[in-house]
């Protein structure tokens, strides 16, 4: 994607119009082709159309760009949705007392999914309250058997500094899903670091100007990408 096609597709585009262009396929045509696969992306920003979400989908454009006959792509914001991190520490809760999290599960356990890329804004140094929510809630992978192992993991960060706490932010993430045996992956190279480090200064008009961070967002796509593939084909080469 170029530079002229970059701004076009950040520009006009809502991120629910950017969801609808970069997803192809469906879930049943993946699963009926070995071959294919999905890569899910999570934004874990409370704000709708938010930076993270633009951040997440360009890390998901870059994954799809190395075969996209291959790869479907999905983003999943989670603005808007109220997950209870107590949930996943069996705490009983009255009867109106539920959350969206249970809808997320049918997505996150499509045999399909081979990949997944996790998002979050820096808030004081770490990820946000509902990043955290949604890791404690994958517990229940954990119970029902690691549903998530050998999955390929891949992590950003959105910070208001330069060096605002997103590497550490990307690590508390990491750490996390190593807990649910995923295969977790930094960034391709030539950055090949932890994962991409966006800044959202105030001096940008928009978080894709952040070339720093859009060269590393293309590296971990990339990356993600290219694992999930080499996992897919063993997989289907072992059967």
């Amino acid at each position: 994607m170029n530079d002229l096609t970059r701004r076009r597709f950040f520009g006009a585009a809502t991120v629910a119009g950017v969801v609808g262009a970069v997803s192809t396929g469906t879930s049943a045509e993946l699963a009926a082709h070995p071959s294919k696969i999905k890569i899910l992306g999570i934004g874990c920003s409370p704000r709708p159309e938010s930076s993270t979400a633009a951040a997440v989908l360009s890390c998901l454009e870059a994954a799809r760009a190395v075969d996209p006959s291959r790869i479907e792509v999905e983003l999943i914001p989670l603005a808007g949705k109220q997950i209870n991190g107590a949930l996943a520490a069996d705490v009983p809760l009255g009867p109106d007392e539920r959350d969206d999290f249970p809808q997320l599960v049918p997505k996150l356990t499509d045999p399909s999914v081979a990949g997944m890329i996790i998002g979050s804004p820096v808030y004081f140094g770490n990820m946000s309250s509902l990043c955290k929510a949604f890791l404690e809630r994958l517990m229940v992978f954990r119970k029902e058997g690691f549903k998530l192992s050998n999955k390929v993991a891949g992590v950003l960060a959105v910070g208001g500094a330069r060096n605002g706490g997103q590497e550490l932010t990307i690590r508390s993430i990491q750490t996390a899903l190593f807990c649910q045996e995923m295969i977790v992956v930094g960034e391709s190279r030539p950055t090949a670091h932890f994962g991409p480090a966006f800044w959202n200064s105030s001096e940008i008009e928009k978080i894709t100007d952040d070339q720093a961070g859009m060269a590393a967002a293309a590296n971990l796509g990339r990356r993600v990408a290219q694992v999930a593939l080499l996992i897919a084909s063993s997989a289907h080469e072992l059967h």
